[in-house]
This record gives structure tokens, C-alpha cells and sequence, in this order.
């Protein structure tokens, strides 16, 4: 497939088979182009808009063969609300010191990383990067990117999250906290915190990726509301009965 623009083509090429990382039993394809050149950037919030997510200089979205599982999701930042159990996340991390620091890598985070891998996705071929590979994942980048960090009132790093700028709004690309804080919900703090900085940047949107509604571990993106999901190539209202969790 073959995107044509006045200035360069842009190529988007099909990917092979590979096990789905986030339902058993079914293979996964994707559908990837490039992102480079001075027009990196507008390509990739373009793309952003259609459902696609980044990594690395690449971008990609699921084409799978017999499955529409994968559900691009974005939050609603000017209407967000939290719920009673965001509410209790907020206030048990109120101490919590959020930056967003430029894309560099530094082994602090990649302490953090590594320790978040192995306790979290060990079996994950995330769980086996080095540290030049996690520098590539945060730096090989054309786009506007950041990582926020949290810190407590010490300085230690407690999470990151490496995260998209975009004219509409902020991406969260990955995000790793301390598996010791598991409690503390860091990684929907980290979401929440996003929303509030995309409140204050006057941007609508924060996008969450995929939403997968028969995976336990990507079925959370739903409980942020309200929330859009992109279907028929529209996005649309998440409606409630819609975010109820699914039996596999």
C-alpha cells in the first residue's frame, strides 16, 4: 500500500505472523511505515488520528486476519472525571513529583525498567533488552517526545513513562514503575497525571493505545472516562456497557 504525498512517498509494508502477545492462540500482523524526514512529525500525529502507535521510528497498527480485537482508545482530557478507585489512587500518590524530561536514557531508569520486566513480563521479550536497547526505544525517535519521571519527596525514581507530543493531544507509548509499589497503581496514576497535563497544554486528548477487551491486562484502559474508541474509522463514545469486562 502506497500513500502519496507532493513531497515523498511514504511506503507501508504488512508484517509476517507472530504469536498475539495478548491473546493466546492467535497470531497477530501488523501494518508499519517509517517515520523520517521533516515530515515525521505531522505524519505521525496523522496516523496517530487513524488508530496507529509508535515505536521507535516506526509506526504500526494491527491488521489481523478474522480479528478486531484491538480497539484504538483516547481519553477525553477537558471531560475526564475520576471514579471512587482514581480518586484513591490520586490521593495515595499525592506526594509523588511528576517531570517531563527530555528523551535521553539514563541508567537510573533503566534500573527501574529491568526490575519492572522481570517482575511483571518476564517471559516478554521486553524482560531480555540491554541497556543500548532500551536507549534506542527511548531516543530513536523523529518525533516530540518525552519521558516523565516520578519521584517521591526523596528523589527517588519510582516510574517513567515515555510519552508522545501530539497537535491534539499526549500518547502514552510505555510506562514502567517500582514492582515493589504494586499498591500504588503507578501505572494509572501515570495515565491520570497525563491527563491533567493535557488539561493544563489546552490539548483534548490522551491516547492510550490498544484497547483489548478479552485481555486482562489491557482491559484498564476502559475504566478512564469518558473515553472515545475508534471503530469504522470514526471515533465515537465509549458507552459503559461497552467497557464491562468480557469472558474468554
Amino acid at each position: 500500500m502506497l500513500h502519496r504525498s507532493a513531497k515523498r512517498p511514504h511506503f507501508f509494508y504488512t508484517t509476517a505472523p507472530l504469536p498475539c502477545p495478548y491473546l493466546a492462540g492467535r497470531m497477530e500482523r501488523k501494518v508499519v511505515t517509517e517515520l523520517t524526514g521533516p515530515e515525521a512529525e505531522t505524519l505521525h500525529d496523522r496516523l496517530s488520528r487513524a488508530g496507529f502507535r509508535r515505536s521507535h521510528n516506526i509506526a504500526y497498527s494491527p491488521v489481523c486476519a478474522g480479528c478486531q480485537s484491538c480497539i484504538p482508545i483516547r481519553i477525553d482530557a477537558a471531560r475526564f472525571t475520576p471514579d471512587r478507585t482514581q480518586r484513591r489512587i490520586l490521593r495515595s500518590n499525592a506526594g509523588l513529583i511528576g517531570t517531563a524530561a527530555p528523551a535521553r536514557a539514563t541508567a537510573e531508569q533503566f534500573t527501574l525498567f529491568q526490575a519492572y520486566q522481570r517482575a511483571r513480563h518476564q517471559d516478554g521479550d521486553m524482560a531480555a533488552m540491554g541497556f543500548y536497547d532500551y536507549r534506542a526505544m527511548v531516543e530513536d525517535t523523529p518525533i516530540t517526545t518525552g519521558l516523565i519521571e516520578f519521584r517521591d519527596t526523596s528523589g527517588q525514581l519510582l516510574g517513567g513513562c515515555l510519552t508522545d507530543w501530539l497537535s491534539d493531544g499526549l500518547s502514552a507509548v510505555y510506562s514502567f514503575f517500582d514492582p515493589a509499589l504494586e499498591k500504588r497503581s503507578l501505572g494509572t496514576f501515570a495515565v491520570l497525571w497525563l491527563v491533567q497535563r493535557a488539561v493544563e497544554m489546552g490539548l483534548p486528548y490522551v491516547y492510550l493505545g490498544y484497547w483489548v477487551p478479552q485481555s486482562r491486562k489491557m482491559a484498564y484502559k476502559a475504566r478512564f472516562r469518558p473515553s472515545e474508541i475508534l471503530t469504522g474509522g470514526m471515533w465515537r463514545l465509549l458507552e459503559t456497557t461497552e467497557a464491562e469486562p468480557e469472558r474468554v
